[in-house]
């Protein structure tokens, strides 16, 4: 149980990377905390592209390359559609991600969850993880995950389940041109096959990185297969700028 959490790489990187908190805003409403990438409370799509931009300037990165699972890779997407006439981002890694957020058929509640309470949130969380036998490096990424859960008050995982579930969708056209690569795993996870095609035809000329396992959390529980990919895609962009 919680083997990652304590585990000494876990804890060395934790130990010796600060945590930083930053504010982009004019007032202290919305406040990012780096290293666990902790993005503040938004409702909105466009105030989340908005106040990541903010962050992005406040940090002198002017491009930058973006490795985002489900929501995480949603958002990346929707950043890079925001700031498509004036580019922010060199190239986008989308893991068990998604293009369009009906998939889960919650639009019409999306807008009800800040009236929710946390326990209820948790358990709608709670209900797209993993059911049954797993490996033990798979079922140390959803501990971890619960966790990692419990730790977000009723505001954060309110705005995250509307972020994720309010009706929006990817507008291809506007980043036709950005290096994607997908990856997703061949096992159980909460994307559905569907979603996975669909993902296929946005970007047809995206390189695909599959996993043979991985379920919601190959970043954790396969993290070296995801760390080779990641390298791999990025070293060739690199030699393509060269």
């Amino acid at each position: 149980m919680e083997e990652i959490r304590i585990s000494p790489d876990y804890n060395w990187f934790r130990s010796t990377v600060p945590l930083k908190k930053i504010i982009v805003d004019d007032d202290d409403s919305k406040v990012w905390s780096l290293y666990d990438l902790q993005y503040p409370v938004y409702w909105d799509l466009l105030e989340f592209c908005d106040g990541f931009r903010k962050l992005l300037d406040h940090l002198h990165l002017d491009k930058v390359h973006l490795f985002g699972a489900s929501l995480g890779g949603f958002l990346a997407q929707k950043f890079a559609e925001h700031t498509h006439k004036s580019p922010r981002v060199h190239s986008l890694i989308l893991c068990n991600s998604f293009s369009d957020t009906t998939i889960f058929n919650q639009t019409l509640t999306a807008n009800s969850f800040w009236l929710m309470p946390a326990f209820m949130l948790k358990k709608i969380v709670l209900g797209n993880f993993a059911k049954g036998p797993v490996d033990p490096k798979m079922a140390d990424a959803i501990d971890f995950m619960v966790d990692r859960l419990e730790s977000l008050n009723q505001g954060e995982l309110a705005s995250r389940l509307t972020l994720n579930c309010q009706n929006s969708y990817v507008e291809p056209h506007k980043i036709k041109d950005l290096a994607v690569t997908i990856m997703d795993v061949f096992d159980q996870s909460a994307l559905s096959h569907e979603a996975k095609e669909e993902m296929y035809k946005l970007y047809p000329n995206a390189r695909r990185a599959h996993l043979k396992t991985g379920g919601n959390f190959p970043y954790l529980c396969r993290s070296a297969e995801v760390n080779l990919y990641i390298q791999v895609s990025t070293s060739e962009l690199v030699e393509k700028t060269h």
